[in-house]
Parts: C-alpha cells; structure tokens; sequence
C-alpha cells in the first residue's frame, strides 16, 4: 500500500477517540446499553483501523501474536475470578450479590459487574484482532 501522510494522520487522530469510546462503552455497559462486547470490538476497530493505516508489520511490531494472547488470558482469567469468587461465598457463577451481602460493602456488585464488562472486553479485542491478523496472513482464505 502506498503511503498517504492523510490517512495516517487521520488515524493517529482518531485511535485514541475510538478507544475511549470503547472504554465509555464497556464502563456504561451495567446502566445502559453497551458493555464488553461492544466495547472491545470498538476496540479492535481502532486496532483495524491501524492495520489499514500503517500495515500488517507495523501493528504486529507495537501488538504481536504474543500480546494478543496475554489479553485474552487476562481478560477470560478476571472473568472467570470474580464468577468463582461468587461461587467461595455460597453463590452461583457471577452471583454478585452474595459477595456484596458477604463483604459488606455497599454498591459492591457495580464494581464487580464493571471488572467482568472489562474482562469481557479485553478478550473479544483480542479475539477480533487475532481474527483480523489471520484472515491477512492468509489474504481471507479460510481453506
């Protein structure tokens, strides 16, 4: 791809726009529409949106193979800690409410629903730019 100093001005721009929409996505998603999922594929959208800009290998270079699976450790390991910590207070999987009733600690339950959002979150971007990063090492060909 030639290179165009608009598009990738416009996307050193923009990236960190997106991504705070992710974030005020993922952070609102317990009050009112939106969450982790939406969340992290805005995320992922800047991510792309990079890809478009500068290239495969520059974006590999600042978030490789290696990151991308971290993220989803993380974020898949931060939700299944706060459904198991449910389940250590006498609840069921992602019963919040038990362990707001068990700590003592009012509007306990928001906070925790706010960390899975974020778990969910950082596992669906990483999940959808390990997609991106596959369908173009292959160039779409899914045989």
């Amino acid at each position: 791809m030639r290179e165009n100093v608009v598009i990738r001005t416009v996307t050193r721009l923009m990236v960190p726009f997106i991504q705070v929409f992710g974030l005020y996505v993922i952070v609102h998603g317990a009050s009112g529409a939106g969450g982790g999922f939406q969340g992290g594929v805005a995320f992922a959208a800047a991510f792309i949106l990079m890809v478009i800009a500068f290239g495969l290998p520059d974006v590999r270079a600042r978030f490789g193979n290696r990151g991308i699976m971290y993220a989803s450790i993380i974020g898949i390991c931060i939700y299944a800690a706060i459904g198991l910590l449910s389940l250590l207070y006498a609840g069921n999987f992602l019963e919040l409410a038990v362990i707001e009733e068990a700590s003592g600690i009012p509007h306990l339950h928001g906070i925790l629903i706010d960390i899975v959002e974020a778990g969910i979150g950082i596992t669906v971007m990483a999940v959808m730019i390990s997609i991106v990063y596959y369908m173009t090492d292959t160039g779409g060909d899914s045989s």
